[in-house]
Order: structure tokens, then C-alpha cells, then sequence
């Protein structure tokens, strides 16, 4: 079987345990975006729950009140009571949620939906009412991510199943479907399936094995495990349940991988027939069958990566790239309303205001007989609108004029400023210029969009003389400092040999000129402002390396480096940074 099919067998498996026990498996995280192939497996998890069922849909910027429930105003004004409306998680009870674009979901959401999932119940505590509504639902997480954008880490780890679809094509996907009678059926049976000891000791001993550190995996593997017993109608739990919770559940989420090397060499093997008999001898300890299926199920990328030692987590925050995200009172996306005073560029929301104010109106009107106005309205009512908006990025490249062995780069420099400034232009982010050579550092673009002033600043842009790198780090730390001030998100990327003989005051000497550009270097890093230093030397040299040790900046090292290629590593350094 391909890989593709084995995906897509594994998907279809995975959408029908999850029918059979949807509160004890919490749920599904898919990686795919908006497709056939994702329609196709949305089409076959549907065929999996009973036509009564209800699937709803949790869009990315629903609103805490849709979520949870509130004062319904409408109701309220006309009944002159306080009347509550049901909120998205409760009116999900008994049936699945649908969340798209999970990786937008904002804190918020997620820790709605966290505490949903763990206590299967909603308490209500807000404009003056309390209320407890079940709810009981499956989630399906719909992860359309690019690159290292992904969902919630803390919401996927209470999902057992997590599948990536996004290599999987049109022709992969199949038309089969379960039948609901069996997953019913399988239902009724999950009360009455035994789980043993040893079971449960090999699931624990593969979740250490490939280093997951959440107790969440094993007990979600074993609810796995159970729903396929109870769907192959066995009343007690076996190896082959075990293996397919292994490689369902847990070998999505391996960060490392055994240590034994008894272990890697049996990873290393072809599946021969030798591999396969052992397999089956029952000799062979559960532990080890388990962690076996566990780690036959990891990805080639994935597994590579893991041998590698270069798995990290993702980066939830990402300077220089998208821009850091900050709260504004004007502008931005809306995340809720606060209390506050209305005016000084505050932007009142009127039908918050007005759902503050309408529980307490029979009394103010009891304090106030004589009063005409239909709805009294007091400052402590006043709700202002939040927004959060993605601060623009800068790069600010600083470019080592000076020398022989800067003019060999400076062709490579102009050429990858230009592309990345392309890349900019894209996401409206700005790019400044300094060159140092000579006595002096000096700006020769400050931050800025426009294609046409890079190319004409570029272009007059010569070259020779010494090095003041000292001079260069410290208006490098002046610039970045001004646009974080102004809200931006500054990345610094320093092209250098490294090789500074210019002190600060314009004066030769090598000695002094280091120990004060090191000394530059570590007043920029206490600005904590993201860096990269590139060493532009024909040869990579210690003194650049320590330049970005000093600046606890990302070190590059580029001996036969283009415009393009070099390019390319300032965008993955800006990914990352």
C-alpha cells in the first residue's frame, strides 16, 4: 500500500473511532486546508453519525457572547426581564463542532473550548445571571496553517487524532463509506470492553519511548484502543488495538526517538520476513510490539528530523515577519468590548452598552418614579470596543562597505536586498539601509517601501576604507530601537566579516576597534531585538561568529552564497526569529 493510501486508510479509521466514542476521544486535528480531499474525508466522518447528529460550525472570530451565551437584548426589552440566549457550546451538546481556521482561533476561544472539553459543561457568570448548561461534543479542528502556523497546542493535546491530509491529492481519496449501524452498534458495546494491566503499561512505555511528555496521549490512545475493540466487537482490548492507538494517537505526536540500539537497527531493517516473524512470536514483550507500530507509523520527514535531533516547537510569535501583535483602541481586528469611558478616540460599542444596562432598569426606574426616559443608561454601562492589530515589520540591513572582501559581496547585497524587498512589498513591511566603511556608519535609506529609492540608494552605494563596526552596531541599535518605539517590529541583519579596525571616535587599531565593536554588540543585545549576522568573509571567520554570539543573534555563514540564496536564509532567519 502507498503512502498516500495508507494516510487516507489511516484518516478513514480515525473519522470511525471517533464516531464510536467522541467525548472520550476529545476529538480530531485535521492539517489540511479547503479541498476535495478534505471534503472527501468531511463526507466520510458525517457517514459515521447518525442522521440526527448535528454538526455545527465555530468560525474563527465568533464572539464570547455567541459563544457562551448572554443577555439576549432584544428579548429582554420587550419581556422587561432578563432573558438568557443559548450559546454555540451549548446548543452543540450531543454533537460535533466544526472549528475552521483553528489556527486563528484567539486565546480566548481556545480557553472556552479547553474548559468545555474538560468539565462537559458551560457555567454562564455574566450580566448579572449564572447559569450551567451541559455540553458534550466532539471537536473537529480544522488546521489551515502555513508554514509554522499551527492550532493551539493545549486544545490539539485534548485531541487523540491528529492527521495531516496536505500531501494527500484527488486521486487518493476513496469513496468508502462505514456503516452507521456498525458505529452504533460499537457504541453499545464500549461499556462492556476490559482493558488489562499490560495494556495499559505499553502505552505509557511508547508515549515515554518517543519522548511525548503529555499524560494526555496514553489515556487518549487507550480510549482509542477501547473504541476499536468495541467497533471489532471483542470484549477485551488487543495487540492490534494497542498497535493502531500507537499509530494513530501517538506517533503524530513523537519528539524523539528510543534510545536502545537493539531498536534503531530494527528501524533500520526492510520489513524482511525475519522482522515479520518476529512480529508475530509471542514471545515478544507488548511494550515493544507497540512501540514498534508506533514508530513504523512516523513520517520520513518527521523521522528524519527526529534522528536529526532539529525537531523544535513552533514559534507562536514571529518578529519580522508578520509582526507582533498589539492591542490598539481604533484599528484592528475586533476581540471584545471593555469597560471603560467613552471618548479620547475610544470608539463606543452600542449594543454592549446597551446589554450591560438593560438587567438593571426595573430598579433604576423604582429609584427614579419620576423619570420619562424609556432606558436610563449610567457611565459604569459604557462598553468600548477592542481591537488587535499585527504591527508592520522592518529589516534593517546593515552592510559592511569596507574592503576588498566586502566589495566581493557588495554585488550579492544589492541583489538580495532587492529581492527581499520584493517580499516586503507583499506584506507591506519596510526595509532600511546602513553601510559603514571608512570612519563613519551612516544611514544611507531610512525604513521604507518604495523599490525605486532602494535601487537608486543601492546602486550609489561604494565601497572601501576600513571597518568602523562598532559605529555600525550602535546605529544599527538607534534605528531598530526608533521603529520599536513607533510599534513596528525591527529585524537587524549585519553583513560582515566581522573584522573591525575603526574605533568609535574615527581612529585606527585593531585591539581597540574589537573591543569596542564587542562591546557595541552587547549593548544591542539588551535590547532583546532579533538578529542575524551574516559573515561575508571568503572563508568563515571566529570574529564574526563572536560578533553574533555577543548580540545573541542567529550566526550565518555564507562563503559562496548569491543574491538569491542568501535571500532566501534572511526569510527563513526572519520565519523563525
Amino acid at each position: 500500500m502507498s503512502r498516500g493510501a495508507q494516510s487516507w486508510s489511516d484518516a478513514m479509521t480515525a473519522a470511525a473511532l471517533f464516531a464510536v466514542d467522541p467525548l472520550g476521544t476529545g476529538g480530531i486535528c485535521v492539517r489540511a486546508g479547503p479541498g476535495p480531499v478534505r471534503d472527501g474525508w468531511l463526507a466520510v466522518l458525517r457517514s459515521c453519525f447518525p442522521s440526527a447528529v448535528s454538526f455545527r460550525k465555530l468560525p474563527p472570530a465568533i464572539s464570547d457572547e455567541r459563544l457562551l451565551g448572554g443577555l439576549d437584548l432584544a428579548a429582554t426589552l420587550h419581556a422587561r426581564r432578563p432573558v438568557v440566549q443559548r450559546g454555540l457550546l451549548a446548543d452543540a451538546d450531543g454533537g460535533v463542532l466544526l472549528a475552521v481556521m483553528a489556527e486563528r482561533l484567539s486565546s480566548a476561544t481556545v480557553a472556552h473550548l479547553i474548559a468545555a472539553i474538560d468539565r462537559r459543561q458551560i457555567d454562564l457568570e455574566r450580566d448579572g445571571m449564572s447559569r450551567r448548561s451541559p455540553s458534550r461534543f466532539g471537536l473537529v479542528a480544522f488546521d489551515e496553517g502555513l508554514d509554522d502556523e499551527r492550532a493551539s497546542a493545549a486544545l490539539s493535546d485534548r485531541l487523540a487524532f491528529q492527521l495531516d491530509l496536505q500531501s494527500l491529492s484527488r486521486p487518493d481519496v476513496t469513496s468508502e463509506e462505514y456503516d452507521v449501524d456498525n458505529v452504533i452498534a460499537a457504541r453499545r458495546r464500549l461499556p462492556r470492553v476490559d482493558v488489562e494491566a499490560d495494556a495499559v503499561e505499553a502505552l505509557c512505555h511508547a508515549a515515554g519511548s518517543l519522548g511525548i511528555a503529555s499524560l494526555r496521549a496514553p489515556l487518549l490512545a487507550l480510549r482509542v484502543a477501547v473504541a476499536a475493540a468495541a467497533f471489532d466487537d471483542d470484549e477485551i482490548v488487543r495487540r492490534d488495538h494497542l498497535e493502531l492507538a500507537a499509530r494513530l494517537v501517538l506517533s503524530p505526536r513523537a519528539t524523539a526517538l528510543p534510545a536502545s540500539p537493539e531498536q534503531d537497527a530494527e528501524m533500520s531493517r526492510d520489513q524482511d520476513p525475519e522482522t515479520i516473524d518476529d512480529r508475530q512470536d509471542p514471545e515478544v514483550p507488548i511494550e515493544d510490539l507497540v512501540l514498534e507500530a508506533a514508530k513504523a507509523a512516523i513520517p520520513p520527514n518527521l523521522f528524519k528530523q527526529l534522528q536529526g535531533g532539529s525537531l523544535q516547537r513552533p514559534r507562536t510569535m514571529r518578529a519580522g515577519k508578520q509582526g507582533l501583535s498589539k492591542a490598539g483602541p481604533r484599528r484592528g481586528r475586533a476581540i471584545g468590548v471593555r469597560r471603560g469611558e467613552f471618548g479620547a478616540g475610544n470608539q463606543l460599542n452600542l449594543l454592549e452598552t446597551l446589554r450591560a444596562a438593560a438587567p438593571w432598569q426595573p430598579l433604576r426606574r423604582a429609584g427614579e418614579a419620576g423619570s420619562v426616559a424609556r432606558l436610563l443608561i449610567r457611565k459604569e454601562d459604557f462598553r468600548i470596543k477592542r481591537f488587535k492589530q499585527r504591527s508592520a515589520s522592518s529589516t534593517i540591513f546593515v552592510v559592511d562597505a569596507s574592503g576588498s572582501s566586502a566589495l566581493q559581496r557588495l554585488a550579492e547585497v544589492k541583489g538580495a536586498v532587492e529581492l527581499l524587498l520584493a517580499d516586503c512589498y507583499i506584506r507591506r513591511d519596510e526595509v532600511a539601509l546602513i553601510a559603514f566603511r571608512g570612519r563613519t556608519a551612516q544611514l544611507i535609506l531610512p525604513p521604507t517601501r518604495s523599490l525605486t529609492r532602494v535601487r537608486r540608494s543601492l546602486a550609489a552605494l561604494a565601497g572601501g576604507g576600513g571597518t568602523p563596526l562598532a559605529a555600525a552596531i550602535d546605529s544599527a541599535t538607534t534605528l531598530a530601537v526608533a521603529v520599536r518605539n513607533k510599534g513596528q517590529s525591527p529585524l537587524v541583519v549585519l553583513m560582515t566579516d566581522g573584522r573591525a579596525n575603526v574605533a568609535r571616535d574615527g581612529c585606527g587599531g585593531r585591539a581597540g576597534a574589537e573591543i569596542e565593536a564587542y562591546e557595541a554588540a552587547r549593548q544591542f543585545c539588551v535590547t532583546g531585538i532579533p538578529a542575524v549576522v551574516v559573515d561575508t568573509s571568503p572563508r568563515p571567520q571566529p570574529q564574526a561568529e563572536k560578533i553574533a554570539a555577543e548580540m545573541k543573534a542567529r550566526y550565518v555563514a555564507l562563503p559562496y552564497a548569491d543574491a538569491t540564496r542568501l535571500s532566501r536564509v534572511v526569510q527563513a532567519n526572519m520565519a523563525v526569529g
